[in-house]
């Protein structure tokens, strides 16, 4: 019996671009930890190009290699070949999830990554009850009652729950800040400069749980001469939706964002910005995922062209002074989905290298995965417990109790397996500390 597993040709060459040299191998997480050639970028790229060759079956045994993935595209920077490893493991396992059994946990883990974790006001009730039990002080006893009865999956979410936080997470309004708000923040001699446009993007669960940084970032764009807004109409990025094989769905939110943020109220939109890595890079894949739809592809390519990082933003628009010393030791994590998606790397630690007062500790595989990888860490937790565990390691061998990081799933992750091993570390997006060279610290 032959598989069903047909693939677009063009990412079948995908495949065939690999020359089997191994230097994708050291850069693969799940290869370093367990040391097995299918669980290795080449290996995988093996698996797949036989499945769709029909000389091979998609068993357990190798959906499981497949699964176990994290699609942190390290091996894309690795490899000199220039293989586009994403493209074929996302559409492999895209076609093989109809033949995987759902079982009840997995329809559940599929209501909660689509239902509420893409619904911030969804997200804010769910999340209501256990701010409420935190106040009171009744939370940590009751986790230590019923954590166990849990399943992996709901435990690991569960433990990613920060300690502390608002009833109700504020959302940014629709005209968030204007450079003339910010007159009062000096460029040194340098007048402002003519404002640009930045349609901000907050994410979902960044918006409910990185609501404060988001802020940060906001008052720092317009600091840097632009006129920030929010669109009500932006939808989900829909990363979430196309790394759990729902392609349809995240096609028809890319063209909602597109539609809302491209123009606002008939004028330009310059930027289009994020402080969270993984809706960063999936906003930059709009070209590619509508590529084949004639009525958005250019549009998708002027949406895509014009996506940022913040720390990409900040440098392009010209920091603002910065008149307040942050007089700290740290260590920068790179998150997969800016150092290996969108290839962001030397801007985050610019502006840290700029921060009076701040010293910058290299740390040792600073680009390996910390096994946040999008909702990686709910489906495959106990690997991704592993690499949080060797993440932290090297975050303690600089000696820095902070690290700065640029996605909100690596923060989460990272802090909450250093919480539960009682590590004096704390986890932070490089934005806060740049907050603090500009405004002082927090009120």
């Amino acid at each position: 019996m032959s598989t069903p597993l047909t693939l677009d040709p063009r990412t079948y060459q995908r495949g065939l671009s690999c020359v089997h040299c191994g230097l994708c191998l050291p850069a693969c997480p799940t290869y370093t930890q367990t040391g097995h050639e299918a669980d290795s970028p080449r290996g995988r790229i093996q698996l797949m190009l036989a499945l769709a060759d029909h000389k091979i079956q998609p068993t357990a045994g190798v959906m499981e290699h497949l699964d176990l993935c994290l699609d942190c595209r390290a091996c894309e920077t690795a490899c000199p070949s220039g293989v586009v490893y994403h493209e074929l493991i996302e559409e492999t396992r895209a076609k093989l999830a109809p033949l995987k059994p759902a079982t009840r946990q997995d329809r559940l883990m599929r209501f909660i990554f689509f239902h509420l974790f893409t619904k911030p006001t969804r997200l804010k009730l769910s999340l209501l009850p256990a701010r409420l039990l935190q106040k009171l002080k009744l939370y940590n006893l009751l986790r230590s009652l019923f954590i166990m009865l849990l399943p992996p999956q709901l435990q690991k979410m569960e433990q990613m729950l920060p300690a502390s936080g608002p009833l109700w997470p504020k959302s940014l309004p629709r005209l968030t800040k204007t450079t003339t708000q910010f007159r009062n923040v000096k460029r040194g001699d340098e007048e402002m400069r003519q404002s640009k446009r930045v349609a901000f993007f907050p994410g979902c669960v960044g918006s409910v749980m990185y609501g404060k940084v988001n802020q940060m970032a906001v008052d720092l764009l317009a600091a840097a001469g632009a006129d920030v807004v929010v669109q009500r109409a932006q939808k989900c990025c829909g990363a979430i939706h196309h790394h759990n094989n729902a392609h349809h769905t995240a096609q028809k939110l890319a063209r909602k964002n597109i539609d809302a943020m491209l123009a606002t109220n008939g004028e330009k939109i310059d930027m289009i910005v994020t402080d969270i890595a993984g809706c960063g890079a999936m906003l930059r894949e709009y070209d590619h995922l509508l590529r084949d739809d004639k009525s958005y592809a250019y549009r998708a390519q002027q949406f895509s062209s014009r996506v940022r990082d913040i720390s990409e933003a900040l440098l392009e628009l010209g920091l603002p002074a910065l008149p307040h010393a942050v007089k700290e030791t740290v260590t920068y994590h790179d998150a997969c989905h800016l150092a290996h998606a969108q290839k962001v790397t030397s801007a985050p630690r610019k502006i840290l290298s700029q921060i009076p007062g701040l010293k910058l500790i290299p740390l040792p595989e600073s680009d390996m995965c910390c096994g946040a990888a999008g909702t990686y860490n709910l489906t495959q937790p106990v690997m991704a417990t592993d690499l949080a565990r060797r993440k932290l390691g090297h975050i303690s061998s600089t000696q820095c109790t902070t690290c700065a990081t640029g996605n909100v799933g690596c923060a989460m992750h990272l802090q909450s397996q250093a919480d539960v091993a009682d590590m004096d570390i704390t986890i932070i997006h490089p934005i806060e500390l740049l907050h603090r060279a500009v405004f002082g610290p927090a009120k």
